[in-house]
């Protein structure tokens, strides 16, 4: 332990790589070290005077903390005062090692009995996010307070585990401990995170029960408890028995109203606020683009005293959710040129737009931008630029951005994950699962699997290896399974012909109320043939849905191609009858353009000689184009089993009429070089709709 400690501080006094964050400790230093002093006597003065020095900071912070080295060498031992303020100065200080020793030593001197000791611990483990260990010394504590469990709850909040932290705020309310404010304000967030609305007024009753009402900080928490379940009548309630009103009542009512809709109401409430702040705008700003003209949205930007970069980004995101990429740009560009501080979300979010129209030159631009800004390598910002150039096609850049991230959360693994498997690198997924397991501080999520799932439906993998996966999810890892789990192992299970075990599993998870997973479930039997399950599934969709339209076609489709022309000649009657008509398949135009190889500065045969997967279905017929530019060919999308993935440079078409899922193809070469680029283009017309793919 000594040796150890001395090592640690040796590397603070030769400065290597430690960041020091200034101590904001939320104590009183004077009374504690009082206690120290008191109880150790003369012998303990140093201990007092390096955690002292310690808590203020300064320039000899990296001296402290050798002098504490020495004095652990010479014998002179910290009593559970000492020490509980020393986990909590070297936490604050940003370090992860020295606290883990000093948890050591608490365990061998037998100090993790005293409650305050734990407590710092706990800090401790929930600042570094993990939450298993604070967890771990939470139940090894003999006796609890009120700010272990606290600090334990936020800790849930802070990380996203809503339901752990309901949980643990259940068991305070069975045990002999009170809750107080500071316990009651992280569940209400929980359960606004969660829609719980029962919950969130059993937990006001207690806050009435308790006295707690009058606080104006634990009102607040109900307005946006009670906002983000929906329930604006609630929230203006209580938001009108406040007595003391301060800035962020006003700010929480504008933005429930806003947020829900209430727009006229949300003008009102800024209207009556005293003095509204940038705030109360970005509330107002945000609602509209959700629910408004998003152009009253940016009216209201434009005589803003100082709007700041939360009220860009809200109009940013307004255009993005609706798919007005093109205005998002023009407000990003503006924001640009007048100088306005860009933070993160700025960056993250125009680029989620540019991934959801594949604009893969554009993205490059913004990455230059961010880079300028110096945040390209946050986790943030990184994990949008995996998800755009994985979008876009461009796996290998998405991959470069992940490893060179030095801090990478969930989201990030996520995204380098699905940009694997929407690009049919399924040996890729499962590798960067085995590492995400192997890393151990981050949990796999629901998306995780979905994205592994997604993986072993692209390649050659066994229907064992993928419910083992499946089982491990609900098992191993205590994940639920969602409707898209379910339905994700439909269509597994219906690419291996085990439509009888697909249907069995559907009864298993209770999702025989769930619509869509009876449509998988149909969507499977085209492939097999299966005409019993498909006449259980197409029932289910009818009762469920109320979609005759697709059931009566796929079933006509079954039959025709079993040779039940009696089947074809009721279903088809029943749809003339009932005026369902079926549109003619569409067509996908494969057109080589000699121009797209030249702006990319690649030779056309050079491109694709003996590089072109022959696996493709269209192998032949892209070959025909590559030998004679200009030409054209049409293959029946019904027939040609293309690769389901996004259009990958839109930027090359004009006028973006229609996309549709069965126009979306992107022809790849067997080594992910530049690519067949698919993109939905060109004319719909009551015939048939073309795809024009540039190669």
């Amino acid at each position: 332990m000594r040796r150890f400690l001395f090592y640690e501080a040796r590397k603070f006094e030769n400065a290597l790589h430690f960041v020091l964050v200034p101590s904001k400790l939320a104590y009183r230093t004077n009374t504690t070290f009082d206690q120290v002093n008191n109880s150790t006597g003369r012998s303990n003065f140093n201990w007092v005077t390096v955690i002292n020095s310690l808590v203020h900071g300064g320039t000899n912070t990296e001296l402290e903390l050798l002098e504490a080295s020495k004095m652990f060498s010479s014998g002179t031992k910290p009593n559970e005062y000492a020490l509980a303020n020393l986990v909590r100065v070297t936490t604050d200080l940003g370090s992860y090692s020295l606290p883990q020793q000093l948890h050591s030593y608490i365990l061998r001197s037998g100090h993790l009995s005293r409650v305050y000791v734990s407590a710092s611990l706990i800090r401790f483990y929930v600042k570094m996010n993990l939450l298993a260990q604070a967890h771990k010394v939470f139940d090894e504590m003999p006796q609890t307070n009120v700010v272990s469990w606290n600090t334990l709850i936020s800790g849930y909040v802070q990380a996203g585990q809503f339901r752990r932290a309901l949980g643990l705020f259940r068991r305070l309310g069975r045990s002999e401990i009170c809750a107080d404010a500071f316990s009651v304000t992280p569940a209400l967030a929980a359960c606004g995170q969660l829609s719980m609305y029962i919950l969130g007024r059993s937990i006001h009753s207690k806050v009435v029960k308790l006295g707690m009402l009058d606080g104006t900080v634990v009102a607040n928490c109900l307005i946006d408890m009670y906002g983000k379940c929906g329930l604006v009548k609630d929230a203006i309630w209580v938001f009108s028995e406040i007595v003391d009103k301060d800035v962020i009542s006003w700010n929480s009512v504008i933005a429930v109203t806003a947020n829900n809709g209430n727009i006229q109401l949300a003008y009102r409430f800024l209207h009556l606020m005293p003095n509204p702040d940038n705030i109360s705008y970005n509330g107002l700003i945000n609602g509209i683009a959700q629910w408004g003209n998003i152009q009253d949205a940016v009216q209201i930007l434009s005589t803003m005293p100082t709007p700041n970069s939360s009220s860009w980004n809200s109009i940013i995101t307004g255009f993005v959710n609706r798919n007005q990429v093109r205005d998002a740009l023009d407000m990003f560009y503006r924001m640009h040129s007048r100088n306005i501080q860009m933070d993160e979300f700025t960056f993250s979010i125009i680029l989620d737009g540019l991934a959801s129209v594949a604009a893969s030159t554009w993205g490059m631009l913004i990455h230059c931008c961010a880079m300028k800004y110096g945040i390209d390598t946050s986790v943030v910002v990184g994990s949008a630029l995996i998800d755009m150039y994985s979008k876009c096609g461009q796996v290998k850049r998405a991959e470069s951005i992940f490893l060179g991230l030095p801090n990478r959360n969930l989201i990030s693994w996520n995204a380098m994950m699905h940009g694997y498997a929407r690009n049919g690198d399924s040996a890729q997924v499962i590798e960067l699962f085995k590492m995400l397991k192997s890393e151990g501080n981050t949990k796999p999520d629901g998306i995780t699997f979905l994205n592994l799932l997604s993986a072993c439906s692209h390649n050659q993998i066994p229907i064992e290896v993928a419910i083992d996966y499946f089982e491990s999810m609900i098992n191993e890892h205590g994940i639920t399974p969602s409707v898209e789990h379910c339905c994700s192992m439909i269509r597994l299970m219906g690419q291996k012909g085990e439509l009888w075990r697909a249907e069995r599993m559907i009864h298993e998870l209770g999702f025989e109320s769930h619509g869509v997973v009876w449509r998988a479930l149909l969507g499977a039997c085209g492939t097999q043939k299966d005409i019993r399950v498909a006449e259980t599934a197409a029932a289910k969709v009818i009762e469920l849905e109320r979609d005759e339209d697709y059931v009566y076609v796929k079933l006509s489709n079954m039959y025709a191609s079993l040779g039940r022309w009696e089947d074809v000649g009721a279903i088809r009657g029943l749809m003339s009858k009932k005026q369902v008509r079926k549109e003619a398949e569409a067509k996908v135009e494969f057109v080589f353009n000699e121009s797209t190889a030249k702006d990319q500065k690649h030779d056309a045969a050079a491109l694709c000689s003996g590089n072109l997967d022959s696996r493709h279905p269209n192998s032949a017929a892209i070959m025909f184009l590559i030998k004679n530019p200009g030409g054209s060919l049409e293959v029946d999308l019904g027939r040609a089993d293309l690769y389901n993935r996004e259009p990958a440079t839109p930027d090359l078409t004009a006028d973006l009429i229609k996309e549709t899922d069965d126009a979306l193809c992107n022809i790849l070469l067997h080594d992910d070089a530049i690519v067949f680029h698919g993109t939905a283009y060109a004319t719909k017309t009551n015939l048939k709709t073309r795809v024009r793919v540039w190669i």
